[in-house]
């Protein structure tokens, strides 16, 4: 384990991000890394932009609320679930739909979002991995 990651577990009181763009914080966010230049949003590492090819970026927060832009009914395995893309002003994140039924009447195009977090369960350690969904308002 990292240094990183034990600051983290430490300052979360045994609980660490599933992603590296989630942020424990009271309430937990997700955060992107912008670029300077086009102010194009990425949650993964970036040597350089894929919109202007810029090599320079700064973290920021996404909201916390959006709207269901694109979804998926998955039906694989024994419990189907809801894959979507949320809007969350002008960032895009793909995501799970969590506390909704996983059918076409229960969720919509433009559905109001918020987010939200779950735990994955604990390693033999005791940490808690803590993974991220959208909900409705």
């Amino acid at each position: 384990m990292s240094e990183a990651q034990e600051k983290e577990i430490t300052e979360t009181g045994g609980k660490i991000a599933f992603v590296d763009y989630l942020i424990l914080d009271d309430p937990p966010y997700l955060q992107a890394q912008e670029c300077t230049s086009c102010g194009a949003r990425y949650f993964d590492r970036r040597n350089a932009c894929a919109s202007c090819f810029e090599d320079q970026f700064r973290s920021v927060a996404i909201e916390q609320e959006g709207v269901v832009t694109s979804f998926s009914i998955v039906q694989m395995g024994p419990i189907p679930y809801v894959s979507a893309v949320v809007d969350c002003g002008g960032t895009s994140v793909k995501c799970t739909i969590m506390n909704v039924e996983p059918s076409p009447k229960d969720v919509t195009l433009g559905m109001q979002v918020k987010l939200m977090t779950y735990s994955m369960g604990e390693d033999s350690e005791g940490t808690e991995a803590i993974a991220f969904g959208f909900e409705p308002i």
